[in-house]
């Protein structure tokens, strides 16, 4: 997929129905997850991280990731979007420009949080990425992400209204979208997607409604985040503990994929 149309194929993935997003953490799994009819990829910061050998929160060098991003962009063929956390610095140039060459290398949309800090920060880098990608001709989608539940910024109860203000103020500094991790009440995430203005993005969490109720509440994308990571190096420790253990596999413990099936999927890319 050109550069061009991959930003607006995946503008447009936001229009009607749920975007589902099944975190990938590297060309491997990205290329699965495609395998599976998955409209567009998304990174998981987490997942990244960790495959680096980094902690996740902001810790993992932006050549690692921009590495990773062109890994996966040889291989798929839907629009990617990578979470990049706080952009790696809290100078909005510097992210501006991390961005922007992400956004050169094909990159469609970024996840872009606002964790602990103050919201005029990430106001200042999404208008800071604006401004660098008009100028490189690209159109990167921004998803917001604000930490107000994740990170328990206001008292149960009282989390809307803050949460509408920070969307408001990322709107205006120019984001397409925004993201709520954490957020799963009904009547709460009604309340957001009724007033935000920006398509809305939840995080996959048991306690959320079913997948149709959160399309009739205007839901725009639902993130699986690093739960599929962290379900395979679950898989992983176990089967390697029983190996280490007897020499063996617990081959009842997880289904493997078939080495031919596997390497199937990487031919011709």
């Amino acid at each position: 997929m050109d550069t061009a149309s991959g930003f607006e194929s995946f503008r447009r993935l936001h229009q009607d129905g749920i975007l589902l997003l099944a975190n990938a953490w590297d060309a491997g799994t990205a290329r699965l997850i495609e395998s599976l009819g998955a409209k567009a990829i998304a990174t998981t910061s987490a997942g990244v991280a960790w495959s680096h050998g980094y902690g996740d929160g902001d810790h993992l060098p932006v050549t690692r990731l921009a590495a990773t991003v062109a890994d996966i962009l040889r291989v798929i063929r839907v629009p990617l979007t990578v979470d990049v956390e706080g952009g790696y610095s809290d100078d909005p140039a510097t992210v501006a420009d991390t961005v922007a060459r992400l956004a050169d290398a094909g990159v469609a949309g970024i996840n872009l949080e606002d964790g602990a800090s103050p919201p005029d920060l990430l106001c200042a880098k999404i208008e800071h990425i604006k401004r660098a990608c008009a100028r490189a001709g690209t159109n990167v989608f921004i998803n917001a992400r604000t930490d107000i539940y994740l990170r328990a910024l206001a008292a149960p109860g009282a989390r809307v209204e803050p949460t509408l203000s920070r969307a408001a103020r990322y709107r205006d500094a120019g984001a397409d979208g925004l993201f709520v991790p954490g957020l799963a009440d009904r009547d709460e995430i009604a309340a957001v997607t009724a007033q935000a203005g920006l398509p809305l993005n939840l995080l996959l969490r048991p306690q959320l409604p079913d997948i149709d109720a959160l399309a009739s509440l205007g839901v725009r994308r639902l993130s699986a985040g690093s739960d599929l990571a962290e379900f395979g190096y679950g898989q992983t420790r176990h089967l390697a503990e029983t190996f280490l253990r007897s020499g063996r596999l617990d081959a009842g413990a997880t289904t493997a994929m078939d080495y031919g099936a596997l390497n199937k999927l990487f031919e011709s890319r």
